[in-house]
């Protein structure tokens, strides 16, 4: 009995562990591991799966014949997963010393790369910390390929026992195989009875037993032979099972282990670049469906601790983005950027009408810039036109000046939003500093003016190309995680929310000019600030919203669409805030000249002025609008701009031809003068990019039109 349970172990496992060494020394050698874990050699061919068969038959046989098989195979399952979690042990005891002596990747720093409670550095965990992700996926390719060798190792053994089991029909052994299980039967049943028979001199009332002896006799002869065929199905059911319970019991250790190996740098995983978590999650991927498949049972423990980290993953990289995002919108001028071609490339691809299910990251990682700091362009003074000059008054600039701003003394809505955090704001203006224009012709990238989009053209800011950089990652995310897309598009709709309403604290509520040192907030900066809504706004609903959404169960997607659908409608907000503050602007800026009209007007009733020209007032009032016009026509859409000045022509004519009625003019030369500044200014009116007010043929005509009949007559108007 020893004998064939030891000659049936060593045919068994020991020839798996050959493979080992052989996988060992490629792996010390650098040899690439592949990422699938696949060996042909580790399969046999028919011939060989002949002879293991045959090799395995006598020692089935022998174990048959004395009913032992069934405890033999659970010895066999035991020493099974005991071989197996020595070859993962010895494989990570022999690589980790190769690998760690390896050079190191630039995933971490140095002091991130191992954090270990003993301090010193030499624990197994600590150098398993300490290996790079590629060093890693190199250490679990060659586990997989170990894993894989004992697996399908005992994968044959357990095929072997099913057919000598099961399949032997026409088999020169197929009757010594059946007298073997018969005489096993036999040799189960003597047992049994030899049990019962001890059983019967245990104590005992002889009045409850006597019937039982009394009809024995009867009826040993049928029980004999009922219980031999009983035991005849039930050893053999009972090889069946012990037989895939070792593989199985194989496979569920070599999962701890691998699992095991996972939670060791659970702290790092999350601070992966996605590519390099890629190759790990990957591979843990491919690494359970090639057990599964032989195990023929699924691992719900590695699948937990795969799904566990990939949510740390998402998690931590949330709130790094978040903190980027801050730190860029806190260190933010407002100033046009130009496009590099890499973040064209990204509308292109993402947003294109093949939504990315099963996108290439490698190749996204190449045309796209991978570090926010490539964004971040440096500020050239002289691209700042007039603008940015501080107020002696709080709502607007002073008369003279050309460039009109927000209202300075706005409020930031949250003081404590103007501290940044400390380390994002650093590697911010650290980013900030390392690039420059030279960088850009160093690299070879092309850049345009602006971003395409759905065949309009954004103007962009630093923070908005972050944020479109931000968005494809999490796209890809979504993509690379599908069981976690409900959290992606939670984390989407989180930082979305964040971005419009920091953007609007810093622009609409003048925080910028706490946080980032502008003077004041400009029209061009609203203008800028504008497009950057926009062009999120347009592809919040008509890209974002169905790309994500691809892999969001049924029973989130009500939820989720609701939020995102109420982020879109925000923005719109936004935007439309936006344009409204620049009709405003221009308002006040009116109302400024409006207020020195009278003292304007009293020179006009002089005898000696005889200036020709339009006032002082007309001129100024008509320079600044038209500034406004160039400044929003260069950067704004056209319907946008037309929206913006259909306002302020209403506004223009309604407040203007008001004003002109109560002034007093008294002598020919003042109503000369009104003649001339009324006619300079309906000029500037029509030359407004506005629709067209009203029935008249005249471009944006309205009430000054009115005035100017009025009081000159027909032919005046």
């Amino acid at each position: 009995m020893n004998i064939l349970s030891a000659e049936f172990m060593r045919a068994s496992i020991q020839d798996a562990g050959n493979m080992d060494a052989v996988i060992l020394s490629n792996a010390k050698a650098g040899a690439s591991i592949m990422t699938n874990g696949k060996d042909d050699d580790v399969k046999l061919d028919e011939e060989e799966t002949s002879n293991f068969r045959d090799r395995l038959l006598p020692f089935i046989i022998g174990l048959l014949r004395t009913a032992k098989l069934p405890s033999v195979l659970r010895m066999y399952r035991d020493t099974l997963t005991a071989d197996m979690k020595t070859a993962i042990k010895t494989a990570v005891a022999e690589l980790l010393p190769v690998l760690v002596a390896r050079p190191l990747d630039s995933d971490f720093s140095p002091g991130e790369r191992t954090v270990d409670a003993d301090g010193g550095g030499s624990s197994l965990a600590s150098k398993l910390r300490s290996l790079s992700s590629e060093s890693f996926v190199q250490l679990l390719g060659a586990i997989f390929k170990i894993v894989e060798a004992h697996l399908l190792q005992a994968a044959e053994v357990k095929r072997a026992i099913e057919w000598i089991m099961c399949n032997l029909d026409d088999h020169y052994a197929a009757d010594s195989v059946a007298a073997a299980i018969a005489l096993g039967a036999a040799v189960a049943e003597a047992v049994q009875e030899s049990d019962t028979q001890i059983s019967s001199f245990l104590p005992y009332s002889p009045q409850r037993n006597a019937g039982k002896i009394s009809i024995q006799g009867k009826t040993n002869d049928a029980a004999s032979s009922s219980n031999m065929s009983k035991n005849f199905r039930l050893g053999r059911a009972d090889v069946l099972r012990e037989n895939t319970e070792a593989v199985f019991a194989a496979c569920d250790a070599a999962h701890g282990r691998w699992a095991k190996l996972l939670g060791v740098r659970a702290l790092l995983h999350p601070r992966l670049r996605l590519q390099e978590f890629l190759s790990i999650y990957n591979m843990t991927q491919e690494f359970i469906s090639a057990t599964e498949k032989i195990g023929g049972r699924l691992g719900y423990s590695i699948r937990g601790t795969l799904q566990s980290q990939a949510k740390s993953f998402v998690e931590f990289q949330h709130e790094s983005r978040m903190a980027k995002i801050k730190a860029v919108l806190d260190q933010e001028t407002w100033v046009e950027v130009d496009v590099p071609d890499e973040f064209q490339a990204i509308v292109t691809s993402l947003f294109s009408l093949e939504p990315l299910i099963t996108g290439n990251l490698v190749d996204a990682e190449s045309n796209a810039a991978t570090d926010y700091g490539e964004v971040v362009s440096s500020i050239d003074a002289s691209s700042t036109v007039d603008g940015g000059l501080s107020n002696n008054q709080p709502h607007i600039e002073q008369p003279d000046s050309v460039e009109t701003s927000v209202d300075v003394n706005a409020q930031v809505k949250s003081s404590s939003s103007v501290n940044a955090t400390g380390k994002s704001k650093a590697d911010v203006i650290s980013a900030s500093a390392q690039y420059n224009s030279s960088n850009m012709k160093e690299h070879g990238k092309s850049t345009s003016h602006t971003l395409v989009y759905g065949g309009a053209s954004y103007h962009m800011v630093n923070c908005g190309l972050i944020l479109l950089k931000m968005l494809s990652e999490y796209i890809d995310m979504n993509n690379f995680f599908p069981a976690l897309s409900s959290e992606v598009v939670h984390r989407v709709v989180e930082l979305l929310k964040f971005f419009n309403t920091r953007t609007c604290q810093l622009v609409l509520g003048a925080g910028a000019m706490q946080v980032s040192g502008l003077k004041s907030i400009t029209s061009k900066h609203l203008a800028l600030a504008s497009q950057v809504i926009s062009f999120t706004y347009a592809i919040i609903p008509a890209k974002i919203r169905r790309i994500l959404f691809l892999k969001v169960p049924e029973t989130r997607r009500p939820l989720l669409l609701s939020e995102i659908d109420r982020v879109a409608q925000d923005y719109k907000v936004h935007r439309e805030e936006i344009h409204t503050k620049l009709v405003q602007i221009m308002r006040e800026r009116l109302l400024v000249h409006l207020r020195g009209l009278p003292q304007i007007v009293e020179s006009w009733n002089r005898p000696e002025d005889n200036d020709p020209q339009p006032s002082q007032f007309a001129r100024s009032l008509t320079k600044e609008v038209l500034y406004l016009q160039r400044v929003l026509s260069r950067i704004l859409h056209e319907v946008d701009v037309q929206a913006i000045f259909r306002q302020v022509v209403i506004i223009f004519h309604s407040q203007i031809s008001e004003t002109f009625s109560h002034l007093e003019i008294n002598t020919p030369q003042a109503r000369n003068r009104l003649y001339r500044d009324v006619q300079h200014i309906l000029g500037c009116i029509r030359s407004l990019p506005s629709d067209n007010l009203g029935k008249s043929s005249t471009p944006n005509s309205g009430q000054l039109d009115e005035f100017l009949v009025k009081r000159f007559g027909t032919e005046a108007g």
